[in-house]
């Protein structure tokens, strides 16, 4: 191919003309908002719940579960770690409650609210469903219930840094 000054054209090196037919793309996914990056909000971190659990919120397979990391009393008099002893399965209830993953399978519904999930209450031994709505960067809240969430009870949680008191598993 020749060009109009009898001059032929420049090629360019095989690395660049794939730099040149992606550029475009790649620029307008920076340009344009998306949801997925930087924009929803971050839940993961630890929580504190009614000044006596702190829990570790994780994701797990792109869900939100949530695990004990500290406890107001974390041991017995004894200085062994608390068990899960109100647990209904017997084999259960040796198990340490720092550690145990206690919330678990809230799916996202929107980018600061969760839901279809459970929370395992060591205090009583019962599994609760649970829904979660995060109202600032540092508060959520949840809603504990049974068979309807009218009927259950909703929890604030705190966003705290990990370590600052006594108690940590």
């Amino acid at each position: 191919m020749m060009m109009l000054n009898g001059a032929k054209p420049p090629v360019l090196p095989r690395g660049l003309l794939r730099l040149v037919r992606w550029l475009p793309p790649i620029l307008l996914c920076l340009a344009v908002p998306s949801p997925c990056v930087g924009g929803a909000p971050v839940t993961e971190g630890v929580w504190l719940m009614d000044a006596k659990v702190a829990v570790q919120i994780f994701d797990c397979g792109e869900m939100m579960c949530g695990r004990i990391i500290w406890l107001i009393i974390p041991r017995d008099a004894q200085g062994v770690l608390n068990r899960d002893l109100r647990n209904p399965d017997a084999a259960l209830r040796q198990r340490p409650l720092c550690g145990m993953t206690i919330l678990w399978a809230l799916h996202p519904v929107g980018s600061d609210k969760w839901e279809g999930g459970w929370f395992y209450n060591p205090f009583d031994g019962e599994t609760y469903r649970v829904s979660a709505r995060l109202k600032s960067a540092d508060v959520m809240t949840a809603r504990i219930y049974r068979g309807l969430p009218l009927f259950g009870k909703t929890k604030t949680l705190q966003r705290v840094v990990h370590g600052t008191v006594e108690g940590w598993c």
